[in-house]
């Protein structure tokens, strides 16, 4: 089981990412690899917003469609408590500048007890999460 982080969908798509040949490869080892993908809600806004301002919203529109109809990804939703308890990251790595949707993501990967994440951001690892690729 791994997280899907929103860097890892705007590499995949945006040719231009300093990371796309990287992703690219890692989605390929996913999918043959039949994993177990699962992201959040917060995620995909993030990443419609972003692929929508970079690629266009048509282009957007079509990739979300895409994910909520995909049988591969899981889409986890965060409640009141998830949310309350990501408070706690936000305030610790508050030095380091880390997104409440970072705090989110890590909330609920604990919660689902998954501690792999297809990123590029370094503040999984130090919250503690193994990093892929």
């Amino acid at each position: 089981m791994i997280f899907i982080d929103t860097g890892a969908f705007l590499a995949r798509y945006l040719r231009n990412d300093q990371h796309h040949h990287g992703a690219v490869s890692t989605w390929e080892k996913l999918g043959s690899n039949r994993e177990t993908c699962i992201t959040s809600n917060f995620v995909l806004d993030e990443t419609f917003t972003l692929l929508g301002r970079r690629a266009g919203y048509d282009f957007a529109v079509q990739r979300a469609k895409n994910f909520y109809a995909s049988q591969a990804l899981t889409i986890c939703r965060p409640d009141r408590a998830d949310e309350i308890k990501a408070l706690q990251f936000f305030s610790k790595f508050a030095d380091q500048r880390v997104s409440f949707n970072d705090c989110i993501s890590f909330v609920l990967m604990k919660r689902e007890r998954i501690n792999r994440v297809f990123s590029f951001d370094r503040h999984f690892e130090r919250a503690g999460f193994h990093l892929i690729p």
